[in-house]
């Protein structure tokens, strides 16, 4: 199904994503769920040790490292983090050299150079979604999330 998506099966897809952590930082989980016509792939991870904006970042990237060619994708998440970060912040921190305003390194700086280079092979829509307020998606990667954080836990 959506194993290898190729640009011969994918014209335009849509990505929901979110991640979570026990602590923060603790241990941490991520989810996504690919849509593309009546196939539908879910896909999580987690990390022992991480933080929810680290989780909130991984989402995304390891979804559109499904993408194996030129895509366009519209990316649900209920992350301003995220969603500010790539549509906003993004642009000077690069002309910055992954700096912030305060002249030191971004936080998460090795995520947001992987989200940088994932998304630049695509057209991507970002949406922000409101987190816990019934979208059916949303509450998939959620729980989705979650169960990965929990399943480190121990």
């Amino acid at each position: 199904m959506l194993h290898n998506i190729t640009a011969e099966a994918v014209q335009k897809i849509e990505i929901y994503t979110d991640g979570a952590c026990i602590g923060n930082p603790g241990p941490g989980g991520w989810g996504a769920i690919l849509l593309y016509k009546e196939h539908r792939k879910e896909i999580s991870g987690k990390e022992a040790n991480s933080t929810n904006n680290r989780m909130e970042l991984s989402a995304p990237i390891e979804a559109l490292k499904l993408l194996k060619k030129n895509t366009e994708v519209t990316i649900y998440t209920d992350s301003k983090y995220v969603i500010d970060g790539i549509t906003k912040w993004i642009f000077g921190w690069k002309k910055n050299g992954w700096k912030g305003s305060d002249k030191k390194a971004i936080k998460n700086i090795d995520l947001w150079q992987d989200l940088d280079r994932e998304a630049a092979k695509h057209q991507i829509k970002w949406v922000w979604v409101k987190g816990h307020n019934g979208n059916h998606y949303n509450e998939i990667v959620d729980r989705l999330a979650r169960a990965a954080a929990e399943s480190n836990r121990y």
